[in-house]
C-alpha cells in the first residue's frame, strides 16, 4: 500500500530505543520518505537523505529556532507548509511582509456545533459551584467533560508548555493531580467517573485513559494540555478551563475546540482569578468573544505585539526594525513589496547603478 512505499515512520522521545534506533537509520538512508514525529524530530540526532517538504502542524507549539532547526536539516532549504487554527503574532507579522503565502480555510468542518463561552471569576463563589453543578448537568445527559490545569503538580509544567505570559503573583495555580483528588469528593459528581490524564504518565497508562474517555467509561477527564490537539471525542460537549489567565490566546482557542464536536452545542467555563482592566483578562474576554481563529490572533497580536521579525522573539514590543511598525505601517508595506520584489528580480546592483545615474542627470539639468 501506500504507506509501505512511502517508507512512513513515526518518531516520538517515548518510543523503545531499538524503534527509535531503526527509525533514524530509515530517514537518514532515504528508506523512509515520510517522517511524522514530535519535536524529537527537531533533535541533533535526527538526519534526512533529501528533505524538501516540511509541514508543521499547530504551530503555536513550536518556536522560532525549533522551526529553523527543522528547516535547516535538508540539503537545500525546503518547503515549508505551516498550519494552524489561530497564528500566533509573529505570523501575522511576517504575513504581512510577505515572507508567508496565505491560504484561509474559514468554514467550520461538517458537524461542528456552537460553543458558548463564559468568563467565570473565581471571586464569586457561587459562581464556581455552578461550575461544576454545570458539568453535572451535561453528565447526567449522557454526554462528557474536559477539565483542563495549567499544572501537572505542585510546580511542573506539562511539556512543550511555557510561562512566556506575564501573569501576576497569587495563589498556586491549579494541578491536575490535587484537582482530580478533589473533584472525587465534590458532591455535584458524586458518583461521576472521573480520569486523570497528563505528560509524565507511561504511554501505556495514558492510551488506556484515552481509550476508555473515548468508549464513554471516564465522564470527566481532568488534564493537562495534552488534549489540546489530537482529541477528538464528538460526545464531550463542556470544558472548563482552571487558571485560565495562564493560558494564551491559541491554547485557550484550541482547548475549547475538544468541544462542540458532535450533535451537541459544547460549552467551555474559563475559571479564573484575573481581575477586570488587566492585560489576561481582556485575553479571556477576546477568547469569551468570539470562535473566529483569525479575529482572535489580530487581537493576540494587539495585546502581545509582533515581536522582532528580524529575530527569534515571536512577540512583544521590541524590534530590529528602526523606522517601521509591523501593523502602524501594513499599508506602506504591503504598497513598495512590489517594488522590492522588482528589484531583487533586476539585480540590485544593475537597479542602484541607473538609480545613480537618474540622480545624477537629474542634478545635471537642475544646474
Amino acid at each position: 500500500d501506500l504507506a509501505k512505499r512511502l517508507g512512513v515512520r513515526l518518531l516520538t522521545g517515548s518510543m523503545p530505543l531499538k524503534d527509535r534506533k531503526q527509525a533514524l537509520l530509515d530517514m537518514a538512508s532515504g528508506k523512509c520518505l515520510l517522517a511524522i514525529g514530535t519535536h524529537a524530530l527537531i533533535s541533533n540526532a535526527v538526519q534526512f537523505a533529501d528533505l524538501s517538504f516540511v509541514v508543521i502542524d499547530e504551530q503555536h507549539r513550536f518556536g522560532v529556532n525549533q522551526r529553523e532547526t527543522l528547516k535547516g536539516k535538508g540539503q537545500t532549504v525546503p518547503h515549508v507548509l505551516t498550519m494552524t487554527a489561530t497564528p500566533i503574532p509573529r505570523t501575522l507579522a511576517i504575513t504581512v511582509f510577505g515572507d508567508l503565502d496565505v491560504s484561509t480555510l474559514t468554514e467550520l468542518p461538517a458537524g461542528r456545533k456552537e460553543i458558548k463561552t463564559h468568563v467565570v471569576p473565581v471571586g464569586q463563589p457561587a459562581l464556581v459551584s455552578r461550575v461544576w453543578q454545570r458539568v453535572a448537568e451535561e453528565v447526567m445527559a449522557g454526554r462528557q467533560a474536559f477539565v483542563v490545569c495549567p499544572r501537572i503538580e505542585g510546580s511542573i509544567l506539562e511539556e512543550g508548555d511555557s510561562e512566556e505570559l506575564e501573569i501576576e503573583p497569587g495563589p498556586a495555580p491549579a494541578a491536575a493531580v490535587e484537582v482530580f483528588d478533589a473533584l472525587q469528593l465534590n458532591p455535584a459528581l458524586a458518583g461521576v467517573s472521573i480520569g486523570l490524564l497528563h505528560g509524565r504518565q507511561s504511554p501505556e497508562e495514558k492510551s488506556s485513559v484515552m481509550q476508555a474517555f473515548a468508549a464513554g467509561e471516564i465522564s470527566v477527564l481532568v488534564s493537562t494540555t495534552v488534549i489540546e490537539v489530537g482529541v477528538n471525542v464528538p460526545n464531550a460537549t463542556a470544558m472548563v478551563i482552571l487558571d485560565a489567565d495562564r493560558f494564551g490566546i491559541s491554547q485557550l482557542h484550541q482547548l475549547r475546540g475538544r468541544v462542540g464536536r458532535g450533535s451537541h452545542a459544547g460549552i467551555c467555563l474559563l475559571v479564573s482569578g484575573a481581575e477586570p482592566g488587566t492585560v489576561a483578562h481582556e485575553r479571556l474576554d477576546a477568547v469569551a468573544g468570539t470562535l473566529d481563529g483569525f479575529e482572535l490572533s489580530e487581537r493576540d497580536l494587539e495585546l502581545r505585539g509582533e515581536g522582532d521579525v528580524l529575530s527569534s522573539l515571536q512577540s512583544g514590543g521590541r524590534s530590529g526594525l528602526k523606522l517601521l511598525r509591523v501593523i502602524q505601517d501594513a499599508a506602506l508595506i504591503a504598497e513598495v513589496k512590489p517594488l522590492a520584489e522588482s528589484l531583487l528580480a533586476k539585480g540590485l546592483s544593475e537597479t542602484l547603478a541607473l538609480a545613480l545615474q537618474s540622480s545624477s542627470e537629474s542634478q545635471l539639468t537642475q544646474s
